[in-house]
């Protein structure tokens, strides 16, 4: 299939978690024999911490506006048998009248679903989404499962639905040897969000304290002067994902903490666990409903509610650490990567292409 994908950002992972999730993605599905164009608005906040991206079939299409790419997009378009634009894109209007005037299977994947979802409750607006919601569109994806799924369609109208959630591209995120720079006793990579802060103080400030002779690191983009920081609590900034492995390598706990948005929808894994995984490094996770349908708590991967529960972790032998690193590397490499998630792609594509064509 040849897709035509407007999204975000697949040059940049700068305070964004779109651009390693679509490296991993893309390169999955070039090796299914799929072509791929992407469409990225070129931004100067992305331009200052741009990666190389090279697809092996298909095509990066980086613009300064949509007036200067519309015709090429008319004609990618007009070759492509699906055409997918994500949650935050910018030029979603311009894009969608394109989809909708092609021959293309038309596909919304929503990336930011469980904040598309508090925004829409909460009366803000959510500028990527269509004044006529989602009902235009073929097909719906969306990075949370469960009741974000029914949600999509009873608030925005969306048709057909179906979840394509988080992964992690095994040639990216792998075991290496810790680097002295990251090392620490428990690390954190995440980009800064006010709605994390709480969760974030609990699970790693609060032990920081508490635990002097200890030392926490965390990585990661757009903290503030205020963060409170303490001695034992090393900060490096923006880290691209070539070195997100080493990174995770470099502690023998890493903590993942997920947006109260997330939380509150469920059903929807962070990204960065699944890194994690495939590094061989164990997680200690905040708790959201549906959890246990990507990794068995206390075999696969530990949950932490209190700062007790990570200085507990952190008290735990090393062996068992070790134990239940590998029982998660195992699972994400069965269940998910990147390869994974092609292939419940292609699977959601046929789906929606019989439910189209009512011939199934």
């Amino acid at each position: 299939m040849h897709f035509a994908i407007f999204g975000l950002s697949i040059t940049s992972s700068w305070g964004n978690g779109h651009a390693a999730l679509w490296r991993g993605l893309c390169r999955a599905l070039n090796e299914r024999g799929h072509t791929i164009h992407f469409f990225e608005k070129d931004v100067p906040y992305y331009a200052q911490a741009r990666d190389p991206v090279e697809l092996d079939d298909g095509e990066v299409v980086l613009y300064a506006d949509w007036r200067s790419v519309a015709s090429k997009a008319r004609r990618v378009l007009a070759d492509a048998d699906v055409g997918i634009i994500t949650s935050y894109y910018p030029d979603v209007v311009q894009a969608a009248a394109l989809l909708s005037d092609s021959r293309a299977m038309s596909v919304f994947y929503d990336l930011d679903s469980p904040i598309t979802l508090t925004r829409l409750r909460a009366g803000q607006p959510v500028e990527y989404v269509l004044p006529d919601g989602l009902a235009r569109f073929d097909l719906v994806l969306s990075y949370a499962g469960g009741r974000a799924l029914e949600l999509l369609q009873s608030e925005l109208g969306a048709k057909r639905v179906s979840a394509l959630c988080g992964w992690a591209d095994p040639q990216l995120h792998f075991p290496q040897p810790p680097r002295s720079e990251f090392r620490g006793d428990l690390s954190y990579l995440g980009t800064y969000s006010a709605d994390r802060q709480a969760t974030l103080e609990e699970l790693l400030i609060e032990p920081a304290r508490e635990l002097p002779g200890k030392t926490f690191v965390l990585g990661g983009a757009q903290y503030p002067d205020s963060f409170p920081w303490s001695k034992n609590i090393h900060f490096v900034r923006h880290l691209p994902p070539c070195d997100h492995g080493a990174f995770y390598c470099s502690s023998p706990l890493t903590l993942n903490v997920t947006r109260r948005a997330m939380a509150e929808v469920g059903h929807c894994p962070s990204g960065r666990l699944f890194e994690a995984a495939l590094c061989g490094v164990p997680v200690l996770s905040d708790y959201w409903p549906g959890l246990e349908e990507f990794f068995v708590p206390g075999q696969e991967i530990l949950v932490a509610r209190t700062r007790e529960d990570t200085i507990e972790a952190l008290e735990m032998p090393a062996e068992e650490l070790s134990r239940i690193g590998r029982a998660a590397y195992e699972r994400t490499l069965a269940d998910h990567t990147a390869s994974v998630r092609a292939q419940q792609l292609e699977q959601a594509l046929e789906a929606a292409t019989c439910s189209v064509a009512q011939n199934c």
